[in-house]
C-alpha cells in the first residue's frame, strides 16, 4: 500500500542493477528517489538533501557503508533512519552496523516486498508524532525534527557525539542510563578508552547546565548517568 505522504528515499548501492530494480520498485509506489553509486556522493546527498529514509550497501566504493553511516550520524549528527543491505549475514557485520547507527539491517538476496515494508516501518517511527519528536526534561528542550537544543528559551549549540548522548538521556528521563548503554549507543561495542564518555559528558553538562540553572544532569558514580527536572523524583 503507498504510504498517504511521499517517502523520499536515498538508495546507495554500486550494484547499478540492484540499484535500478530498488529504485524502480519504490517509484511504482509513490516513493521519491535519489540514486548514488559510491560512498562519497552518498554522504553529500545524506547531508545536503533531505531524505525520509536511507538505503545504504555495505560494501561501497571510495568509503564503505559504515564510514557513510558513522559520519552522517557523529559529523553531521543526522538522524535520518538507515537500512543497511549487505551480504554478509554474521552477527558481527550486523553489529557493526546498529553501532554506526544503523537503524535497520537486510541481508542479500531480499524480496523488494519486504524492503518496500521495512521503509515505511522506519518512516513511521521516525516521523511519529509532535510529542515524539520534541524532548522535555524541566526547561531544556531538544527538538529532533532541527536537532535545536534550548534551555530556559536560551538555544545551546552542541558537538555531534554529546548531541546523541543528550537524545538518549532525554528519551529515557528520568531513568538512570547504564554507562555502557550510553557508550553502546554512541561507538557500539568498541568505545575509544575509557575516558572518553566522561569527556562528552562534561561537554554535554557544561552546555546544558550554564550557571544560575539547577542541574539536570546527574552522575550515579559506578552506574551510569540519569537526566531529570529539578522537581522529579529520585530514580
Amino acid at each position: 500500500m503507498t504510504p498517504a505522504a511521499p517517502i523520499s528515499v536515498l538508495i546507495v548501492e554500486d550494484h547499478r542493477d540492484l540499484a535500478e530494480s530498488i529504485a524502480d520498485y519504490l517509484e511504482e509506489r509513490g516513493y521519491v528517489v535519489d540514486v548514488a553509486m559510491d560512498g562519497v556522493t552518498g554522504l553529500h546527498l545524506a547531508v545536503s538533501q533531505p531524505h525520509d529514509v536511507i538505503v545504504l550497501d555495505l560494501m561501497l566504493p571510495g568509503l564503505d557503508g559504515l564510514g557513510v553511516c558513522r559520519r552522517l550520524r557523529q559529523d553531521a549528527a543526522s538522524s535520518v533512519p538507515v537500512l543497511m543491505l549487505t551480504a554478509r549475514a554474521t552477527l558481527e557485520d550486523k553489529a557493526a552496523g546498529f553501532g554506526e547507527g544503523a537503524d535497520d539491517y537486510l541481508v542479500k538476496p531480499f524480496q523488494l516486498r519486504e524492503l518496500d515494508l521495512r521503509l515505511q516501518a522506519l518512516v513511521r517511527r521516525s516521523r511519529g508524532g509532535e510529542q515524539g519528536q520534541v524532548l522535555r526534561v524541566g526547561d531544556l528542550v531538544f527538538d529532533l525534527r532541527t536537532l535545536a537544543v534550548e534551555r530556559a528559551g536560551r538555544p545551546i549549540s552542541l558537538p555531534a557525539l554529546p548531541l546523541r548522548l543528550l537524545e538518549v538521556l532525554m528519551k529515557r528521563a528520568p531513568q538512570v542510563v547504564a554507562r555502557r548503554e550510553l557508550e553502546r549507543a554512541i561507538w557500539g561495542d568498541t568505545p575509544p578508552d575509557s575516558d572518553a564518555l566522561r569527556v562528552h559528558m562534561h561537554t554535554l553538562r557544561a552546555a546544558i547546565e550554564p550557571a544560575g540553572l539547577p542541574p539536570l544532569l546527574h552522575t550515579l558514580r559506578g552506574i551510569g548517568y540519569q537526566m531529570k527536572a529539578p522537581d522529579a523524583p529520585p530514580a
